[in-house]
């Protein structure tokens, strides 16, 4: 037996009935010699961890825009927080880890610049909407290895897609990563909200935290052996510990994530994004070949997301000073 086929047999002996078993996937849009060491699963979180788009994400925007200092948080250190919540959860009630790390690892790639302000932006510029985990979709299937896309298995591609929205994904390892999303953000933009000032631990409600805990590490524990205990063949939270979670997400959305001093910046993501947006409609031949190409087969408004929402901030910054404010002259 190889590694994988050794690793396989494993699965089969010591995951849980509700498991979905890399040996039973469904495969990849294009079939492949299996690889004798790892699983199909194990090789679709590699590819998501070497691609271009995942590096990227460390200079994404969470919640704060452009904020001083070294420890606030990235799309990149989230996507390992979701990372390693979800595989708590799935390590704990026996279901396959390695398809639960992949999702998460691939779960934010088709993000913005700008956290959510830039999402919005692109939602309203481009003619047919812009969702991040159908943008993520789009990046391991289409834009990764020039137009190649990584070939990734469908149980790895759904959980992408449906990580956020109504539609559960149809693998429990999928619906994991849907709860430990939300188990992450919340809990870490609380963190940096009081690391910004916004908030301090007291501003919390009582009722809330009475429940939920009184620290980031307790409610994150609460809320990760909720999910363990109330999950069996699906996976779910207790309702009573769900409803005061949906009290705590209420309550950033009032203090943090609309009006407060963290979405003051949030005009000029949109007048910055909107005019690289405008810019690059009328002149198609000065984006990149790649994106040029792009534009000829699935025309401009396609072409134009995509390049802008795999931006950096950075990046997005840089263009809009190259393109649009006047370079200084060195006059000898």
């Amino acid at each position: 037996m190889t590694i994988r086929e050794q690793s396989q047999e494993i699965e089969k002996n010591v995951l849980s009935p509700y498991a979905t078993l890399s040996a039973e996937t469904k495969g990849r849009a294009k079939p492949e010699d299996e690889c004798p060491i790892r699983t199909p699963f194990q090789r679709d979180r590699d590819r998501i961890l070497h691609c271009k788009a995942f590096r990227r994400l460390k200079q994404k925007t969470q919640v704060f825009i452009s904020p001083e200092g070294d420890h606030y948080r990235t799309r990149l250190t989230h996507t390992l927080e979701v990372s390693q919540i979800a595989r708590t959860i799935a390590r704990a009630l026996r279901l396959n880890e390695d398809l639960t790390e992949a999702i998460a690892m691939g779960h934010d790639l088709g993000h913005t610049p700008f956290g959510h302000a830039g999402e919005y932006v692109l939602e309203e510029l481009n003619p047919n909407g812009f969702k991040h985990n159908e943008q993520s979709l789009r990046v391991v299937d289409v834009l990764e290895r020039n137009m190649q896309g990584l070939n990734l298995t469908q149980e790895v591609r759904e959980g992408i897609v449906k990580h956020t929205g109504k539609e559960k994904p149809a693998t429990l390892e999928g619906q994991i990563v849907h709860y430990a999303d939300r188990i992450a953000y919340i809990n870490h933009d609380i963190e940096d909200a009081i690391t910004a000032g916004i908030l301090t631990e007291k501003d919390l409600p009582k009722e809330i935290t009475n429940v939920l805990g009184h620290s980031k590490s307790e409610r994150i524990t609460t809320l990760i052996k909720s999910i363990i205990d109330s999950s069996e063949s699906a996976i779910s939270m207790a309702p009573e510990i769900e409803e005061e979670y949906l009290k705590l997400r209420k309550f950033l959305f009032d203090n943090v994530y609309i009006g407060s001093t963290a979405k003051s910046e949030e005009h000029k993501v949109e007048k910055l994004l909107t005019e690289l947006y405008e810019y690059y409609s009328t002149n198609v031949e000065e984006l990149p070949n790649f994106y040029e190409t792009i534009a000829k087969k699935e025309g401009i408004d396609r072409a134009v997301t995509d390049y802008i929402s795999g931006m950096s901030d950075e990046y997005a910054i840089y263009m809009f000073e190259k393109l649009f404010v006047p370079e200084k002259w060195n006059i000898m």
